[in-house]
């Protein structure tokens, strides 16, 4: 149960990004299946992916106290944009889309917490 909220909550939170910022779209025609697959492979980038971004961005990271980040998080909602529906008008639109990503799921997890349909989850 906990992982297909989960899924609803980041799916809703792309289609709010796409919504709210001209630099992050989805192709014309998408359905809401289209969205819940974006969603899909955002949960399983985040996973996969992007601790191995970080590790190897550890140097820089540190350098820019933790702002590469925001570079790192840009580069996955890129890749996502790759091979989903998700259109991303170029590579600063992406890291401005995962900041307003970011924003969005962090008020819609706080959300789902204070309703307690997260099981718990902290």
């Amino acid at each position: 149960m906990g992982f297909l909220i989960r899924l609803l909550v980041n799916a809703l939170a792309l289609y709010l990004v796409s919504r709210t910022y001209a630099g992050v779209s989805f192709a014309t025609g998408a359905d809401v299946g289209s969205i819940l697959i974006a969603a899909l492979v955002l949960g399983i980038v985040n996973a996969l992916i992007r601790p191995v971004l970080l590790l190897l961005s550890l140097p820089v990271n540190l350098l820019t106290l933790g702002l590469f980040t925001l570079v790192v998080n840009g580069i996955v909602l890129w890749l996502v944009a790759s091979v989903t529906a998700l259109d991303v008008a170029g590579f600063g639109a992406a890291i401005v889309g995962a900041i307003i990503l970011a924003i969005i799921s962090w008020i819609l997890d706080a959300g789902v917490s204070a309703l307690g349909l997260d099981g718990g989850r902290r």
